[in-house]
């Protein structure tokens, strides 16, 4: 039975027989022909090199299954993991480069270690803290923040991140009224439109699969990437040769300051651990902190840079000993070009990254952008490089994605399991998701997850165990291995477009009602949630704080004000709120229910409310505490109740108990609270107390039908 805990995937082969290999052989490359492609895309999502999808895909599926519990469960890079390592990292590192992937592996290691750690430790509770309004108004937000950021990869144009989501997207909008490229829009809503189609056909269909070798063919046989190497010399522009050299002068400034700021980091640190404040410690913070000011100075100057240098149209003049390249524009040429000079109508713009630009060989786009050359064979094994201050330095994102994506997978499971009848272990999820971000980050993989829609694939596709995901990371070996030159061809835009089919399936307008309907406050969180998350985007981590401290904050003030009822007697005989159903009250008994533990922070309550029925009442007599609702009462909760016990008998008002609990029970015997209440004061139902105060509340009474005691004259 220890061997089972520990290795959970023994399981799968009691009773296991040829069918069932062949149900999970099926489900297993039904589940690749989906991941291959989403995963590339999602590495995108993440900022990195699609073919770090695949990297994802090879080892976490396979390690999630053998460790954790749900037999259908489908592991990977997903959307919201995907975003939220992106907006993780994007303060750290340019995304694509190697330190931003060196980030993003250290980032799968923490995420992983920290759901493992939850999971040994058997914490699978803590994602109650992610209340199901903050989840879906984040979720929602997250949703639209996906697709609105794959608009540039649609358009086919380029911009630079904003420091707000919303800003790059109003600087996609004018970018793409001037410069779309009409084939890569043509072919990315291709895409989706075939996609979609074969989906409403027949869900079981590979229609991911099928729409990507459809526009990859269609983009090898139009050669959609048409991208030519040129010189300096080629270019026949004073204004955009100047605006190159000042570019590539911006990007040499900024290495030489981040070596510096390295060098001034250090220098500031080994002051700081030596605890020198003196006047050399305040010089080095000074020089820190003027490296960091210039950095972003030059930052600035080399977006907007970025942003000039994409904004140039050329177009190629050629005849049979020259070649160059002019700005559509420039009327000079065109005069050379009716001297005999032919010109191609294709447009040309200079391809821009975050490296200098090499005079004798620029690169020029004349089509769309395609995922390029792909790594042959198998990522490299190696245990991560990072230290202590690493970790720490990413710990708080880590945690949110851990929640997020084990909330995520463990919802999945959950709802498989209902269909399967399978029993799901949360902290054996736990392990097992975390030992598939750990052990992934050996194979250069990014955070991943539960997929929502490769299991529900998995799951129609009739697998019966783990074996499945297994056979999946297995198709992506081989994919690795012999397949990666087939995806050379495939357009950005249908990565786009497969991730934007994607999150569709995220958007759950219905949760807000939902939300609402259950409890105007929880509707509000959602909302809040949903709109903070989408302002500081991609600061995502401020949506998700947001809703987390309102679900807190409304968790602290209900349990400082608990509901306290008066109760009298339904015309079904039985007894209810006084308030909610207008019902009429006794003039010498009042019966006060209190829901919720009666504890430090909601003690003087109870009195305040007691206070505000003996003002209400003039006739009081009996006050009948109605316990049933008290479930667990704390050393300030028995004090303050003492003290009342002595207020309002001194007053000369009864007091008596109905329905104790044997947990509060106990404690007043232990603190002999019992002594100051009365044995007989104690009634274990509401009717019997009521029985035992009528005659003495009724005493000399002019009230001539007490309400509640209508049952019995009945």
């Amino acid at each position: 039975m220890e061997i089972n805990r520990i290795l959970p995937f023994l399981r799968w082969f009691t009773g296991y027989t040829k069918t069932h290999f062949k149900n999970d052989f099926v489900s297993g490359i039904t589940v690749a022909f989906v991941l291959i492609p989403q995963s590339m895309a999602y590495a995108q999502l993440a900022g990195l090199p699609a073919f770090y999808g695949l990297y994802a895909s090879f080892l976490p599926p396979m390690i999630a299954a053998l460790f954790g519990s749900s037999h259908q469960l489908s592991t990977g890079p997903v959307a919201v993991v995907s975003l939220m390592t992106a907006a993780s990292l994007e303060p750290l590192a340019t995304q694509g480069s190697n330190e931003f992937i060196a980030y993003a592996i250290i980032l799968a290691f923490t995420v992983g270690l920290f759901q493992f750690s939850l999971g040994v430790l058997r914490l699978g509770a803590v994602i109650n803290f992610l209340s199901h309004p903050v989840v879906n108004g984040f979720t929602n937000a997250a949703a639209i923040i996906i697709a609105t950021s794959q608009l540039s990869k649609l358009f086919g144009v380029s911009v630079d991140s904003a420091t707000h989501h919303y800003e790059t997207i109003i600087e996609v909008i004018k970018s793409a009224i001037n410069f779309t490229h009409l084939p890569t829009l043509f072919i990315g809503i291709g895409s989706i439109c075939i996609m979609y189609l074969l989906k409403k056909i027949n869900p079981k269909i590979p229609y991911v699969l099928i729409g990507v070798l459809i526009t990859t063919i269609i983009s090898y046989l139009v050669h959609f990437e048409y991208n030519r190497v040129a010189s300096l010399s080629e270019i026949k522009s004073g204004g955009l040769i100047s605006k190159i050299h000042e570019f590539n002068h911006v990007v040499d400034t900024i290495e030489v300051l981040e070596k510096e700021l390295n060098k001034r980091s250090k220098h500031f640190e080994e002051l700081n651990d030596r605890g020198l404040k003196n006047v050399d410690w305040l010089e080095a913070k000074h020089a820190l902190s003027r490296t960091e000011f210039r950095i972003e100075e030059n930052k600035f100057r080399l977006m907007k840079l970025k942003s000039q240098l994409r904004s140039y149209k050329m177009k190629r003049f050629y005849s049979h000993k020259t070649e160059f390249y002019s700005l559509s524009d420039e009327v000079g040429f065109q005069k050379n070009f009716n001297k005999g000079l032919s010109n191609d109508e294709r447009i040309w713009r200079l391809k821009i990254g975050n490296k200098n630009l090499k005079k004798d060989s620029l690169i020029l786009i004349g089509g769309g952008e395609v995922v390029g050359k792909i790594p042959k064979g198998l990522p490299d094994f190696r245990i991560p490089e990072f230290n202590f201050n690493m970790i720490v330095k990413f710990l708080s994102y880590a945690i949110i994605i851990s929640l997020l994506g084990f909330m995520e997978a463990i919802a999945i499971a959950k709802a498989m399991a209902s269909k399967t009848g399978q029993r799901i272990n949360p902290n054996q999820e736990l392990i097992g998701q975390g030992l598939a971000n750990t052990i992934g980050s050996f194979s250069q993989s990014f955070p991943v997850s539960g997929s929502f829609s490769r299991s529900a694939v998995n799951l129609q596709a009739g697998a019966v165990t783990g074996m499945s995901s297994v056979i999946t990371s297995l198709m992506v070996v081989i994919s690795l291995l012999f397949f990666t030159p087939l995806l050379y061809h495939l357009p950005q835009s249908v990565l786009a477009a497969i991730i934007m089919m994607a999150v569709i399936g995220l958007i759950n307008v219905k949760g807000f009602i939902h939300s609402w309907k259950a409890k105007w406050y929880d509707g509000t969180i959602s909302i809040i949630t949903f709109i903070i998350t989408l302002i500081f985007a991609p600061h995502l981590e401020i949506g998700i704080y947001t809703g987390i401290a309102l679900s807190l904050g409304v968790f602290l003030y209900k349990s400082m004000r608990p509901k306290v009822s008066t109760l009298a007697r339904h015309d079904d005989e039985s007894l209810k709120d006084s308030q909610e159903h207008k019902l009429s009250e006794c003039e010498h008994i009042t019966l006060i229910r209190f829901e919720g533990p009666l504890f430090f922070a909601n003690a003087s309550y109870l009195e305040d409310e007691i206070n505000k029925r003996i003002k209400r009442k003039s006739k009081l007599k009996y006050i009948i505490i109605v316990c049933n609702g008290i479930n667990d009462m704390d050393a300030s909760g028995e004090e303050a109740l003492a003290l009342l016990i002595d207020r309002v008998r001194s007053a000369g008002y009864g007091i008596v108990f109905s329905g104790v609990n044997e947990t509060v029970m106990n404690l007043c015997k232990r603190t002999h609270l019992i002594a100051k209440i009365g044995s007989e004061n104690i009634y274990p139902t509401m009717e019997k107390a009521i029985l035992g105060v009528y005659s003495p509340a009724h005493l000399n009474s002019t009230e001539k039908d007490c309400p509640l005691m209508k049952i019995y004259k009945n």
